[in-house]
């Protein structure tokens, strides 16, 4: 007769096997690595399209619904943390040097410091966008003619920037208006298809700042506004424990791309203008518009 005891012990030193088991299955399933690969070509879409004024939501979600993946739309948003940790490592010297002098400048009361200046300036730019996304955080829709609609208004106001600013205005210019107005202008990037980047840049352009200039205070200015909204988009992704290896990879797929993206994207504004993301824009719109209407793509 089989002792009840004996059973209960076996049962009980096969457990930490049975564990084993579990994980290393887990480990080897197919749709983990399928969940990697995928989650890691969405890190690059997103790390390449983020800081480029083109707007990576639009390309992110119009990526994930063309190849029919399953990602919900908050593990796409936590993939940003790559982006986020990418921009504070490249301008870390900037922030440092922000941060420091516009501390020394409010305990000597000297309002005219170019560090407090900038402080004050990116601080009261965030504003908007944070309140206005709060806000609306649920009503703005997200389907492809939403996305190819503000991508041809974007494109036509980079566009119009490039005719009508001096681009004559340097970093040490700046002033604490130029904050409010280029974080207005931010508020745009709460449209699917308009790009935080694309609308601060647009915005900083037209009010007569160099390309290069324009593009590294767009940076700075939108670090607070990245940073909280992937952490308040993305609480759920951490949440889940089964999606996190895949998110993970894409996280650091992102930060390599986005780095990358930005170096590149300094470098080129030194010597070229924005037309090609002009034309660009144009052209990813014209081929929503084109997908929605051959029946290729959904508008939902």
């Amino acid at each position: 007769m089989l002792n009840p005891l004996d059973s209960w012990v076996g049962w009980s030193a096969m457990q930490p096997l049975v564990g084993i088991a579990e994980a290393q299955a887990v480990v080897e399933s197919p749709n983990l690595w399928v969940g990697i690969l995928q989650a890691f070509t969405l890190g690059i879409v997103q790390g390449i399209t983020e800081f480029l004024p083109i707007s990576s939501t639009a390309h992110l979600l119009i990526f994930r619904d063309i190849f029919h993946w399953t990602q919900q739309k908050y593990f796409v948003d936590a993939i940003q943390f790559g982006s986020v940790i990418a921009v504070v490592m490249y301008f870390w010297n900037d922030i440092r040097q922000i941060l420091l002098g516009g501390w020394v400048a409010f305990r000597r009361r000297d309002w005219e410091q170019e560090e407090w200046k900038l402080l004050v300036g990116i601080a009261v730019g965030t504003l908007p966008a944070l309140i206005v996304g709060f806000l609306l955080k649920d009503v703005i829709p997200e389907s492809p003619a939403v996305i190819a609609i503000a991508s041809i208004i974007m494109a036509l106001l980079l566009g119009l920037a490039e005719r009508v600013g001096t681009r004559k205005r340097r970093f040490r210019d700046l002033q604490i208006r130029d904050g409010l107005l280029v974080g207005v202008g931010q508020m745009l990037a709460l449209i699917p298809g308009a790009s935080r980047s694309g609308s601060t840049l647009t915005a900083a352009l037209f009010l007569g700042l160099e390309r290069q200039t324009a593009a590294r205070f767009s940076f700075l200015l939108g670090i607070p506004t990245l940073t909280i909204a992937t952490l308040y988009q993305a609480r759920k992704a951490f949440a889940n424990l089964e999606s996190l290896v895949p998110l993970l990879v894409g996280i650091v797929s992102s930060f390599i791309f986005s780095y990358l993206a930005i170096a590149w994207l300094l470098r080129f504004l030194q010597r070229q203008s924005t037309w090609v993301f002009v034309w660009y824009r144009l052209g990813f719109a014209a081929t929503l518009l084109l997908a929605i209407a051959l029946g290729g793509l959904k508008n939902s």
